[in-house]
């Protein structure tokens, strides 16, 4: 069983370059093998994760654009032995302009995936804070895709349009792209407002709305300066436990509905929820 997991929001400080980056070393302490890919050109989660640029030879670039197998670019067992990671570097800038002349364009990061992707259990994504070409890719390619959304003013703002987009790639490019959660991040228990977004959030998502939330945490800021995730810069702290927790929440999502659809015959991986359910309307 693989499950590739898109992190996608095309707000910018919603949480989820922090969020790729320690969900996917959280679910490697839990052994499962598995596989960060940095799609964004800031290239934050390659650095977050400790991965220097003077280091980089290949990158996601040279697989999407230049056809090179993702493995050549992948460092692995980063930090840990379950953890491998695709970097990205500011090459991918112009990525969103190359891939316009390119026959079958929607579909590159598809196959730039198809020779790992059953290597591991978990492959996380880090998708661009825009809704072009590369989210697009990285949303093709997925089997579902996890919002973060802020705990601040606006934070539903917009989400409309990812909806819009999460529906335009189930209709033309992957129809059973699923929604496997929405992560509430930057979480304030002091704060009416983080109150009020979580209420709103619930109102919209019911049930995709993860339990766990993600608080606000000086430790959990500071650890991308030090290249390290927050399980291994204070794994005592409370951003380490949230994020840890948000692991163990997604493996029940995923793994226990792949047991039941394994019980039922189901060959087809199991949708968190089912892509054929309606996305929730949120106001523009």
């Amino acid at each position: 069983m693989s499950r590739v997991i898109a992190i996608a929001n095309q707000k910018g400080g919603v949480g989820k370059t922090t969020t790729a980056v320690n969900l996917a070393a959280s679910l490697a302490t839990a052994e499962r093998k598995t596989l960060l890919v940095d799609a964004d050109p800031q290239a934050n989660s390659t650095s977050g994760i400790g991965i220097e640029r003077d280091r980089i030879r290949h990158s996601l670039y040279d697989a999407l654009l230049d056809g090179r197998p993702l493995a050549e670019a992948r460092f692995n067992h980063v930090h840990f032995p379950c953890l491998d990671v695709v970097p990205a570097t500011q090459d991918l800038v112009g990525a969103e302009i190359e891939l316009v002349n390119k026959h079958g364009r929607e579909a590159m990061m598809r196959r730039a995936l198809r020779d790992v992707r059953e290597q591991y259990q978990y492959v996380i994504i880090d998708c661009p804070p825009s809704l072009g070409l590369l989210t697009l890719n990285m949303l093709a390619a997925a089997d579902s895709v996890l919002i973060p959304i802020q705990c601040e003013y606006y934070a539903l703002e917009g989400l409309s349009q990812l909806l819009n987009t999460v529906k335009l790639v189930q209709r033309n490019f992957n129809p059973a792209l699923a929604i496997d959660g929405v992560l509430l991040t930057m979480y304030d228990a002091r704060l009416n407002l983080s109150k009020q977004v979580a209420d709103e959030a619930t109102e919209y998502f019911g049930s995709q709305v993860f339990a766990i939330t993600i608080p606000r945490n000086v430790r959990l800021a500071e650890a991308p300066s030090f290249g390290k995730p927050i399980v291994l810069y204070d794994v005592q702290s409370v951003g380490a436990k949230s994020y840890l927790a948000v692991a163990q929440e997604l493996i029940r999502r995923v793994e226990q509905g792949a047991d039941a659809a394994a019980s039922s015959g189901s060959s087809s991986p199991p949708p968190a929820p089912s892509a054929a359910e309606p996305l929730p309307e949120v106001p523009a």
